[in-house]
């Protein structure tokens, strides 16, 4: 999209992503000139201005960001509230989540998530936007483990997330997968402390989740990895009031 706004003449982008990020950078190149057709479509028209112009534009939360950290309160039953946000965002994930009993207000600018009793949610299946995003699933994956009842999570879209979730079972987990694209979850199971290691963004803040929920001492190693997607997180995590010590 960036190109294209840079280039001579119109370009068309087929099969476009959706999600607010997207849309966000239309938004902000358009107020920078180019001309774009089709914003929050999966086709797009972009022609760009001859000398692109400075613009101001103020960021709108991170709907990923905002719903991890509510996962997160909900795993630990927490009683957790994140500014910021914009509902619309948010509302491919806080379906599933109301389908699991979650107690949660969620307005533009506010997500609050209280303590409740969760039941499994059956089957959550990932979906281009606005179905709901893989980049949650590791999280309602330990969340299905708090939750009353047997859950398929289903991520079509990528093959490697499900399999960093194995090391749940090693904490008492009880888990079923598949394949690398299915995985079968039964709760609610006590988990334990272990080691861990976070092999990516989203799984590692899954599995810092499951161990703040987990009896025990638990080490979650390369947290580097998790902190690319997820700024100031120790002093965040402390903040909420968890026990949690960074070792270099």
């Amino acid at each position: 999209m960036i190109a294209a706004a840079r280039a001579a003449g119109v370009t068309e982008i087929r099969n476009a992503a959706c999600e607010p990020h997207v849309i966000e950078l239309c938004e902000f190149l358009v107020k920078m000139g180019a001309q774009i057709e089709g914003l929050g479509t999966s086709t797009l028209r972009i022609a760009g201005p001859p000398e692109p112009k400075g613009a101001t534009h103020t960021l709108r939360g991170d709907y990923i960001e905002a719903a991890s950290w509510g996962v997160v309160g909900a795993i630990t039953g927490g009683d957790v509230e994140i500014t910021g946000v914009h509902a619309q965002d948010l509302e491919p994930i806080t379906a599933v989540l109301e389908e699991m009993d979650l107690q949660f207000d969620l307005e533009d600018h506010r997500f609050v998530v209280r303590p409740s009793r969760l039941v499994c949610a059956r089957r959550i299946t990932t979906g281009l936007w606005p179905g709901f995003p893989s980049d949650i699933v590791s999280l309602v994956t330990v969340l299905a483990t708090q939750a009353s009842g047997r859950t398929l999570v289903h991520d079509w879209m990528y093959e490697l997330r499900l399999f960093a979730l194995e090391q749940l079972s090693a904490m008492r987990a009880d888990l079923f997968l598949c394949d690398p694209h299915r995985i079968i979850v039964s709760g609610p199971t006590t988990l334990k402390g272990r080691t861990l290691d976070s092999r990516d963004i989203r799984s590692g803040m899954a599995l810092i989740a499951a161990a703040l929920a987990a009896e025990g001492k638990s080490t979650v190693l390369e947290i580097e990895t998790v902190e690319r997607g997820y700024a100031d997180l120790v002093p965040r995590l402390t903040g909420l009031g968890a026990q949690v010590q960074r070792v270099d």
